[in-house]
């Protein structure tokens, strides 16, 4: 459905080596010289685009991993920072002070959601966390104060899907800042063209692909960065969530293999929830019909790309969940661990683990129970032996 072909993008940025090496060089720098006393004196103040002041501002390594990113998601710029985390925070900071408000999915990652319910208090920044796949309760929210709804793309552990073309309408109606952490479905979803204002993503997941490093990025105008990047009151330039160069260079190489991994880690998904479909088992996915939001999915995303890598299962209790867990991972295949994106599947049971920092009344309250197994879904070749083998473990817990 979205005209912006987000892989082409990615191919079309491309900077040579210094000595015409078909990578770019790596900028192992901290600062930089000024051949002119004046240049350093107009870059502090903002002024000299293409000069590099020091590598908390950014640095060349930094600068074309955030180029071909803000291209993958159709944007002005982007900055990348060490973690997912520091992006968001960033993001946030740069926004909200004292006495400002948050209108928030219920359903995000647990970092992103204790850092909303527990840190920014502490600043004096509130958030009301709200059913997503309501829009009235988003809309009822908002308060004179509120400067940023945010919601994931695809949310974390749930799997429901945003309405941002709709969200994109009421944040505009109330003249506040749509951000959405697209870090589930990158390729898939194009948020910023959707109507989102910033996009997030963290980099270790997919983007990087793995599992070797954690990263993060905002993509949205080249305003925002460069104000985020202010050296007088800019968030990511005095939070200093800064990304190693060596670092981004290995980003930037994984993110060309990235339509590739993507197009595989869908279709390896869609063929296990159907399998555990058909013998009955509970599963998301939004590639299902029978995903509350598949309709709303399907109308948003970039379908050569699919439904993308994450489900989920209900096995009922922890108690079952963890058995399963552990005799998938001794029967080979994948790792019981947190994250995603890796080329092996990873599973963890998300209410104990990645949505821990979520209090246990309130996800129940949002139907996340600790019988609940998220997939992300790796890039087996046979994807029949790995749903044979699961079968086994099913059988073995009593699911099917």
């Amino acid at each position: 459905m979205m005209s912006l072909k987000p892989a082409n993008n990615i191919q079309d940025v491309h900077s040579f080596g210094e000595f015409g090496g078909v990578n770019p060089s790596i900028s192992d720098s901290a600062t930089y010289t000024f051949m002119a006393a004046k240049t350093m004196g107009d870059t502090f103040e903002g002024n000299t685009e293409g000069c590099y002041l020091y590598s908390r501002h950014t640095s060349p390594s930094n600068l074309y991993l955030s180029n071909t990113l803000a291209a993958m998601e159709g944007t002005e710029s982007a900055n990348v920072s060490g973690s997912g985390m520091g992006a968001i925070s960033s993001v946030i900071l740069q926004i909200c002070g004292a006495g400002d408000h948050i209108v928030s999915s219920r359903t995000i990652y647990g970092g992103s959601y204790a850092f909303m319910k527990n840190y920014l208090p502490k600043l004096n920044i509130n958030t009301s966390f709200v059913d997503v796949t309501s829009l009235e309760k988003i809309e009822a929210a908002i308060t004179k104060d509120t400067k940023i709804i945010y919601c994931e793309a695809m949310s974390n552990p749930l799997l429901e899907i945003a309405n941002i073309p709709e969200m994109a309408k009421i944040a505009k109606k109330h003249n506040v800042l749509l951000v959405v952490d697209n870090t589930f479905t990158p390729l898939i979803i194009s948020s910023s063209k959707l109507g989102a204002d910033i996009t997030i993503h963290s980099l270790t997941k997919f983007i990087n692909g793995t599992n070797d490093t954690v990263g993060g990025a905002y993509c949205t105008s080249a305003e925002f960065v460069n104000n985020s990047k202010s050296v007088m009151d800019g968030a990511a330039m005095l939070l200093g969530p800064v990304m190693d160069s060596f670092r981004s260079a290995s980003i930037l190489k994984n993110m060309r293999t990235l339509h590739i991994r993507m197009k595989k880690h869908s279709e390896n998904a869609l063929y296990i929830a159907t399998q555990l479909e058909k013998d009955g088992v509970r599963v998301v996915y939004p590639g299902l019909q029978s995903h509350k939001d598949h309709k709303l999915f399907t109308s948003l995303y970039n379908a050569e790309f699919g439904y993308g890598g994450m489900l989920t299962i209900d096995t009922g209790n922890l108690e079952k969940a963890n058995h399963l867990m552990e005799l998938m991972q001794d029967n080979g295949i994948g790792f019981l661990a947190v994250s995603l994106g890796f080329y092996k599947t990873l599973f963890n049971a998300p209410g104990t683990g990645t949505s821990s920092e979520v209090p246990l009344e309130e996800q129940e309250e949002m139907g996340l129970n600790d019988g609940l197994i998220r997939f992300s879904m790796g890039l087996d070749n046979d994807i029949k032996r790995t749903y044979a083998i699961m079968k086994d473990c099913l059988k073995e817990v009593g699911m099917i």
